[in-house]
Order: C-alpha cells, then structure tokens, then sequence
C-alpha cells in the first residue's frame, strides 16, 4: 500500500451531495463525472478525495493506491482477503474492492494504463 487513494461515500442524491459539500462545507470540485453518479472534492492540498457515490451498490470505502492492483489482488487472495469487486477498469487504471474481518470496505487502486 503506498497511500491513501479515495474516501468513496455512498449518496441517494448526487446532486444534493454535491451541493452539501460544495456548497456548505467550501470543498472544491476535483473532478465530476455525473453520468457515473460521481463528484470528487479536493480536501486541502491532499492528493486523495472525497468521492460521492451515487450507484445502487455503493458503500463507504477507503481505497488505498497500489502499483499494480493485479499483482496486490493476487497477493490479498493468497492471505485469505474476500474481495466483493474483483479487478475492474478505472478512468485512471484499475482497482478492486475488499472487506476487512469486521465487514469495512477497502479498495485498492493503481495508475496504470
């Protein structure tokens, strides 16, 4: 794990979400990308963001960032980590989601093309 990626909330109403946290709390708009149901904001001068999810199936997630997310979903798997979302493609490359023994939704996340 080499750093935090994202904090991905869950949200019935993108618009809405959008608004609270734009709006309300002053975050600045990282990235928006409403036809995936998904509004990013930067925290500070921080590299991760806060991701407003708004897919059926969304929960809370951490994602941390991975170099390669094949080769850490293989290492994970070996060790016994359930993933719930096996390796998929992301705008920036690809990641996968898992749960810790407690239920908590993780997710890892790499830059590779």
């Amino acid at each position: 794990m080499k750093n935090y990626d994202n904090f991905l909330l869950p949200v019935a109403d993108l618009r809405q979400g959008t608004e609270f946290y734009r709006d309300v709390l002053g975050l600045p708009v990282k990235f928006s990308f409403p036809g995936q149901g998904m509004t990013a904001f930067r925290v500070g001068d921080a590299e991760p963001a806060i991701i407003l999810n708004a897919a059926p199936d969304a929960a809370p997630a951490i994602w941390f960032e991975v170099a390669d997310v094949q080769q850490e979903h293989q290492r994970l798997t070996a060790g016994g980590v359930r993933f719930v979302k096996e390796p998929f493609r992301i705008r920036t490359g690809w990641a996968a989601e898992f749960l810790d023994p407690f239920g908590n939704r993780l997710g890892i996340a790499d830059y590779r093309q």
